[in-house]
């Protein structure tokens, strides 16, 4: 019996550690800004007066059905100061001649052809927009993803934010549901939103950093010209995070820059995009949460610290699938040795959990889900169970793009 409540015990304290993460991380979220918001009219003003020149990178792979409507909604943002590189990667299709076009009346936009069938994947489309700007290197680059859309006076925001303080600035990136969605995509939408938006002001809050999340990214010249970017890694902005960090520029988070994109509505789309995600963010899980842990230890390092601390909580679906099997395998244990113990041990990651995703949903995902509607995520997490299972049989390490809507 002894054993048996000492292994519930390892594995509850396991499970414990993200679960309480991710409830601090809701907790302070709920606290008040600790700086007054820096207002997108002030910021655009404040981008006027300084003539600061931002180029806005964007990575492009096969978007000819998109990215007309994308750069038609950028147009009223670019500013003079403010140029735009679209790298048109690897693509088989018109991105390259549609961006031409738009070239003819706004030379502000520019477009430039990679091709590499070997080297695939945006890091190494990042890397080669970045040294084609080392000709006439911008202030700040800015990468903005081809099926994104910035908020007016984001690109603002966002430069006078990462100038000002010296640091590698996120905005926030939501991922919206579109109206014939299904439940499960609007859960994935709630995730997401906690993930990007609730976990990510949490630590804001506190002053400490937070992830790249990929896309609404601002550097200064000096930190995005001397980073690794060429890489296939299908995570290659929550690995750069992690370098820039080490390097002594850890992320910052911009909640009042907006960035949005839409879940594909097609299940293929959607699973291929889950898919590249989940498994990259658990594969730098695995191999840069012990390291990170161990240097902010030994060095005293705070920021490192709380790096590896958002690094540990695995994504939504796999953190509750993890917490589930636990009560079960305290249940079991439970009923054979007669005693209660080991279910009441087991079910302290799942209680921190409960609290932490109401308190999420309560402050900020109502406009999201009901909560009718989020009472089927048992049913989206045993739907995860075959991405999970892939993951431990056949990992994607490959840069797979998500099939579009209407492709």
């Amino acid at each position: 019996m002894i054993l048996s409540n000492l292994f519930i015990a390892v594995l509850s304290a396991l499970l414990l550690l993200p679960c309480s993460v991710l409830l601090f991380q809701v907790l302070a979220a709920m606290l008040p800004a600790r700086h007054p918001m820096l207002s997108r009219q002030t910021a655009v003003e404040s981008f006027v007066d300084t003539a600061t020149e931002v180029c806005l990178l964007m990575p492009a792979h096969n978007e000819a059905s998109g990215i007309h409507d994308v750069l038609s909604k950028l147009l009223p943002q670019l500013s003079p100061g403010v140029r735009l590189l679209v790298v048109a990667d690897n693509c088989t299709d018109d991105t390259a001649s549609i961006v031409r076009g738009f070239h003819v009346n706004y030379s502000q936009i520019e477009v430039i052809e990679r091709t590499n069938v070997e080297l695939r994947g945006k890091g190494y489309a990042l890397d080669y927009g970045v040294r084609h700007l080392g000709d006439r290197p911008p202030q700040v680059v800015l990468v903005l993803d081809a099926d994104c859309v910035i908020e007016p006076g984001s690109i603002a925001t966002l430069t006078s934010t990462c100038l000002s303080s010296g640091r590698p600035t996120q905005a926030l990136y939501l991922m919206r549901s579109s109206p014939e969605s299904s439940i499960k995509t609007l859960v994935a939408e709630f995730a997401w939103l906690v993930k990007n938006q609730v976990r990510a002001t949490g630590f804001h809050r506190l002053g400490l950093p937070c992830p790249l999340m990929g896309t609404g990214m601002a550097f200064s010249w000096q930190q995005i010209s001397t980073a690794q970017l060429a890489s296939g890694n299908i995570v290659e902005d929550l690995q750069l995070g992690i370098e820039l960090s080490r390097a002594g520029t850890p992320p910052q988070f911009c909640p009042e820059a907006l960035v949005t994109s839409y879940f594909p509505t097609m299940a293929e789309g959607l699973v291929t995009q889950r898919t590249r995600w989940e498994h990259g963010h658990m594969g730098v899980m695995i191999s840069e949460f012990p390291k990170l842990l161990k240097q902010s230890l030994l060095n005293g390092n705070g920021t490192l610290l709380a790096i590896a601390l958002d690094l540990c909580v695995p994504p939504l679906a796999l953190l509750t699938l993890l917490v589930s099997a636990l009560i079960l395998v305290g249940a079991v244990v439970g009923a054979v040795l007669g005693s209660w113990l080991p279910l009441a041990i087991g079910s302290l990651p799942g209680a921190a959990l409960v609290v932490a995703v109401m308190m999420a949903w309560f402050a900020f995902g109502r406009q999201v889900i009901t909560l009718r509607q989020l009472s089927s995520v048992p049913m989206y997490v045993l739907a995860k169970i075959p991405l999970y299972a892939r993951f431990l049989i056949k990992r994607q390490t490959n840069w797979v793009r998500a099939r579009r809507d209407g492709e």
